[in-house]
């Protein structure tokens, strides 16, 4: 499990997998999205620009991420 510490009220959902380099690209990010690899809060999400605030957990490929703050 890891952490993502906010620095601002939330964080766009395929700017975390492009700053945590879990997506090479935002293109990259984008079709994670789209195909539906992404859970947010246990349900999949399909919002490429979903706003993640603290509490909020996502989880890729078997990994959890927590926003903090």
């Amino acid at each position: 499990m890891r952490e993502f510490k906010l620095t601002s009220e939330y964080i766009e959902l395929v700017k975390l997998l492009k700053l945590l380099r879990i997506a090479e690209t935002g293109g990259h990010a984008k079709i994670m999205v789209e195909d539906g690899e992404i859970k947010l809060n246990g349900n999949q999400e399909f919002r490429k620009r979903a706003k993640l605030r603290k509490g909020d957990k996502i989880e890729v490929f078997g990994e959890i991420i927590t926003i903090t703050n």
